[in-house]
This record gives C-alpha cells, sequence and structure tokens, in this order.
C-alpha cells in the first residue's frame, strides 16, 4: 500500500514524507530543512530569502497533508514548532461528502502567488507583527486574570467581561479610575495578541 501511495506523490513530496517517517515523533521546521537539504540552509540568507525557504517548505507540507487525507494515509500536524505525520483519525475520506471547513493557512501557502508577490517590505512587516506578539506573550494570561477570566477565554466571553467592568469602573460613573486605567490596559494587551497577521497583498489568512 505505501507503495502505491509513494507513487502519486512528485520527487519533492516522496522525499519530504521520507523524512517525516524517520523522525515519528515529529521536528521543527528548521530541523526539517536540516534533514532535507544538509547545508546549514538558513545560513547567511536576507529576510526575504529566509520567506521564500519558508513559505516553499510549508507549500509541499499542505500538498503533502491533502494527498494523506485524500489518499485515506492520515494527516500531518504542520507548525512551525513540530511537523509530523498524523495517524487517520476516524474512516477514510468519502469524496462525495461534503468537503471540509476552509483552512485559511492551507490556502495561503497552498497559494504560489504570494510566494511571487511578497517583496522584502512586506516580509519585514510581518516580522514587525510578529515580534509584538512574542513580547505580549508573557502578559496575556496576566490580562485575563485583570478582567476576571480563565486562559483560553473565547473572545466573546472577553469583550463581554470588559464591558460590564469598563462601566462598572468607570471614573465619570463613580468607579476605581486605577481599576478602570487596569481593565482598559489588560484589554488593549488582548487585542494587540489578537490582531491578525498583516496581509500586503488583501487575500491572505
Amino acid at each position: 500500500m505505501d507503495r502505491a501511495f509513494l507513487r502519486t506523490l512528485d520527487p519533492e513530496l516522496r522525499r519530504l514524507y521520507g523524512v517525516l517517517r524517520r523522525d515519528p515523533e515529529g521536528l521543527r521546521e528548521y530541523e526539517l530543512l536540516e534533514r532535507l537539504r544538509g547545508d546549514g540552509p538558513l545560513r547567511g540568507l536576507d529576510e526575504l530569502e529566509l520567506f521564500r525557504v519558508h513559505f516553499l517548505l510549508f507549500h509541499h507540507l499542505y500538498r503533502l497533508r491533502r494527498a494523506l487525507e485524500r489518499a485515506g494515509r492520515g494527516s500531518l500536524e504542520i507548525h512551525v514548532l513540530r511537523i509530523r505525520l498524523l495517524p487517520l483519525q476516524g474512516p477514510a475520506p468519502n469524496p462525495r461528502c461534503l468537503p471540509a471547513a476552509p483552512d485559511p493557512l492551507a490556502a495561503y501557502y497552498l497559494d504560489l502567488g504570494h510566494l511571487v508577490r511578497t517583496r522584502a517590505d512586506d516580509v519585514r512587516e510581518m516580522l514587525r507583527w510578529f515580534w509584538r506578539r512574542f513580547r505580549i506573550h508573557d502578559r496575556k494570561e496576566d490580562a485575563l486574570r485583570a478582567l476576571g477570566l480563565e486562559p483560553g477565554a473565547p473572545v466573546g466571553a472577553i469583550r463581554r467581561r470588559f464591558r460590564l467592568l469598563a462601566r462598572q469602573h468607570h471614573p465619570d460613573l463613580g468607579g476605581d479610575p486605577e481599576r478602570f486605567r487596569e481593565v482598559v490596559a489588560a484589554m488593549e494587551v488582548l487585542r494587540t495578541w489578537g490582531e491578525p497577521a498583516p496581509d500586503p497583498h488583501g487575500d491572505g489568512p
């Protein structure tokens, strides 16, 4: 069965599949690139070149995931911190069934137009967004606690809680100014965390 499946893949996907099968616990993106290229692929590359390497890898990963799922061979976990083959969950897909819910990241990486259109300024803007989110990562749980919410609270619950506390503590309504400032600051952190990635083309993820 494996040979039959391999014959359906082009050489790039066959090689990628082979590497991932040898590491069932999964690999980080950089580790996978090293296995594939073996020549320190990220050394000496500028930001745009790094983006192109990353994009092409993820393009092939999403293609492989699609091939695995269509063949009923399993799936693929795709994240910069872990990329690994996953067993098939439940019965093999029925091609007559309704399509799965859209996956914005898959749509983004499967469209090579994004690779062609992305310029160095676009990459720098995406990196600025990433590092901004990274810097506030440790503040996210503190912000939720300031609103009296548990980690993982949904967006709707956060908004409702903020409106309630803002009315309750607004200085013009006789509330506590210090507590009001704390609530507003917490919401600003959570808004920043929830900002979508910049999309210079207007049709990305």
